[in-house]
């Protein structure tokens, strides 16, 4: 007996009833794409998010600047990577993509800034 594990898909704005087998290669059906059947294979074998949050900054316009992993990062790393920001301040002037924190946790991915402050 096969398992299937039913997601909607978040590629597009169509929201497609996916369900993904994981016992047959994580064979993905519903998906009205090819980018819906990598999503739904990739959301079981290795789930993966873009992270906004925001860091401490000096004289800028406001208090926080916003910021976002510059790819997304495994989810599991999610919390850990947040961490990292409490201890980051930066010093306006800062450019939208600016790296304000590199190599998140070892894995190449950056929390870059999301507007210039």
């Amino acid at each position: 007996m096969s398992r299937m594990t039913e997601l909607i898909c978040i590629v597009c704005p169509k929201g497609c009833h996916l369900k993904v087998d994981e016992q047959n290669d994580f064979a993905v059906t519903g998906n009205g794409c090819k980018r819906g059947e990598a999503y739904g294979k990739k959301e079981l074998t290795n789930p993966t998010r873009v992270v906004p949050s925001t860091v401490k900054i000096n004289g800028g316009a406001h208090r926080r600047l916003p910021v976002k992993t510059s790819e997304p990062i495994p989810k599991a790393m999610i919390f850990d990577a947040m961490k990292l920001l409490d201890a980051v301040e930066v010093t306006s002037p800062v450019k939208r993509g600016e790296v304000v924190y590199k190599n998140i946790l070892g894995t190449g991915i950056d929390f870059i800034a999301t507007r210039d402050m």
